[in-house]
């Protein structure tokens, strides 16, 4: 008999709107071993309408009191990135393995605890970094271990977002304020500068010169106008430790460019390109390179459509972790690896000087 599905608490549940309902939930349903048992939301008829849609057995007004349901096996963290540590480390304290949304906490203290109290614990955790995990970033990065291209030499990314530019809905007001940890930089760069380092390497060392183009925002649907504190442009250039350069410009409020990465080697070339206005992360990717290879790594997941697309290969395998004991998919410590090179990037705009990592 094959066991029962492994059964998930959704913190941050919305049936009208939110990542897990846009990417989590179509994900979810298209694995088996995965099943929505409880989702929790800010008040009780939020949480009772998500109930309802996302087909779950129990609705809580309160995220702590869903880590501790004791028929839940996996608590996904979606709300907004201020709320993320009193959830995790409430759902770690309980014997729950955890998937959190990226960017893990607001600042590296946050990170760093969230990661340590996970290792201690022994419990699975899970990163949502899906554009690293994705398959065609695991296909690069596969490509280029086996040398089709000879070795990197130079890479050059284009990562555009609809995020951060003139007008943006309500709710992603607090997006504009650099102290609540999810920024330009933070969510379209660390997303970004993952896939990077998952292809040619750890940065070795960066200079970067982050910069707010337009300091003022328009909520979409009135006159209201936020203040923006974080980059809404980023440019970054690094050297990796396997020798190669590289340069990123992450840019804000474009929808009309395509997400653009393009790899030289000594042999080749790879590219790989995706379309999606709120980041690459988003969407589906191609992986093309010169010379053309023949060899496939197969995704995890058939049959699922952006933007559950990558989101499903990192439940997919962070399922199979839980099961058989592995260690795959990105967890806390890659999190805290990830927040520190956003850290180096910040005091390398700020001084004007190459940090080295």
């Amino acid at each position: 008999m094959s066991a029962a599905p492994l059964r998930i608490g959704l913190a941050g549940a919305n049936a009208e709107r939110g990542w897990a309902k846009d990417a989590h939930l179509g994900a979810i349903n298209a694995l088996p071993d995965l099943v929505v048992h409880a989702v929790s939301a800010r008040t009780q008829d939020i949480a009772d309408g998500a109930m309802a849609m996302f087909g779950a057995a129990k609705a809580y007004d309160d995220s702590l009191e869903l880590t501790r349901d004791p028929d839940v096996d996996i608590v996904a963290v979606t709300v907004k990135v201020p709320e993320h540590r009193a959830i995790v480390l409430a759902a770690i304290a309980a014997g729950k393995h955890v998937y959190c949304e990226w960017p893990l906490g607001r600042d590296l203290a946050e990170a760093k605890e969230m990661a340590d109290a996970a290792r201690k614990a022994g419990v699975h955790v899970a990163i949502g970094l899906q554009g690293a995990n994705s398959w065609a970033v695991r296909h690069a990065a596969q490509l280029v271990k086996d040398g089709v291209i000879g070795r990197p030499l130079s890479l050059r990314v284009v990562s555009p977002t609809g995020g951060w530019g003139a007008v943006s809905p309500p709710n992603y007001a607090y997006l504009q304020d650099k102290a609540n940890g999810a920024t330009l930089s933070t969510i379209a760069g660390g997303h970004t500068l993952a896939a990077i380092e998952a292809i040619i390497g750890s940065f070795t060392e960066v200079s970067a010169r982050a910069s707010i183009l337009r300091d003022e925002m328009t909520l979409m649907g009135s006159n209201e106008v936020v203040k923006r504190t974080c980059a809404d442009h980023l440019l970054t250039f690094g050297k990796h430790e396997s020798g190669c350069i590289s340069s990123l410009e992450v840019v804000g409020g474009v929808v009309d460019v395509p997400f653009q990465f393009e790899l030289r080697g000594t042999n080749g070339t790879l590219s790989i390109n995706g379309g999606h206005p709120g980041g690459y992360q988003v969407g589906p990717l191609t992986v093309t390179t010169t010379p053309e290879s023949a060899a496939q790594l197969p995704a995890t997941v058939s049959n699922v459509v952006q933007p559950s697309i990558n989101v499903a290969e990192v439940w997919a395998r962070f399922a199979k972790d839980i099961r058989s004991g592995s260690r795959t998919v990105p967890d806390f410590d890659r999190a805290v690896r990830l927040t520190r090179l956003l850290d180096a990037i910040d005091e390398s705009s700020e001084r004007g000087q190459v940090i080295a990592l």
